[in-house]
């Protein structure tokens, strides 16, 4: 079974504890799980994630670590920072880097960045850039999004010529308001019922039980 469903949860296990399960019952569907404790990593420790995080270990589940990257404005130390927390913390054997900026001045900084994280311990490395980048970040992750945004808005979607020289497991597409049945065109994907101004507190249709 192919393991197409990158899934961003951000609500906390205390407050949603059934969500979880399912998600972690989900694992055979489940490319990885972001963990976002604290909008990154936080200040320390939180038990609840550090149960959810090693259960999705053990279910063979990609724990990947947020980190905000400010379209580049925030210091590599203050990311790297929070990748290493997530290793040491929450065992996250992978890196979600968001805000990842597109412009191709930019590629030396995360390049660093992305080396960095595969030091701290990413074997799955995800950027999100919401939008399709410069090509020189393909060489950069396993995983490049390229659409983060409403399912209103995903027609409008079209993939620049360079993208048929990559394979289509390098893309991701995350879609939120989407409504039952949505199917976002990438490999790996997330088409989630949530809505603005935090759509990854819902699972993907396919997953969310009932309220």
């Amino acid at each position: 079974m192919p393991r197409t469903l990158l899934v961003p949860f951000y609500d906390h296990p205390a407050d949603r504890p059934d969500a979880w399960e399912t998600l972690i019952a989900a694992a055979p569907l489940l490319y990885g799980v972001v963990l976002n404790p604290a909008s990154g990593a936080g200040e320390a420790p939180d038990p609840a994630f550090a149960e959810a995080a090693a259960r999705l270990r053990a279910a063979d589940v990609p724990v990947l670590g947020y980190a905000d990257t400010d379209y580049g404005r925030r210091p590599h130390a203050d990311v790297v920072r929070d990748l290493l927390r997530h290793r040491d913390w929450y065992g996250a054997d992978g890196a979600f880097l968001d805000q990842v900026a597109t412009d191709p001045a930019l590629l030396p900084h995360y390049r660093r960045l992305s080396v960095a994280a595969r030091a701290a311990g990413a074997d799955t490395l995800v950027l999100n850039h919401g939008a399709h980048p410069d090509p020189g970040y393909a060489g950069l992750a396993d995983l490049l999004v390229t659409f983060e945004g409403t399912w209103a808005a995903y027609p409008e979607v079209r993939a620049p010529e360079w993208t048929r020289d990559h394979p289509p497991e390098l893309f991701c597409h995350l879609v939120y308001a989407a409504p039952p049945g949505a199917r976002p065109t990438t490999s790996v994907h997330c088409a989630v019922p949530g809505e603005a101004p935090h759509p990854w507190g819902t699972l993907p249709h396919l997953l969310e039980p009932a309220r």
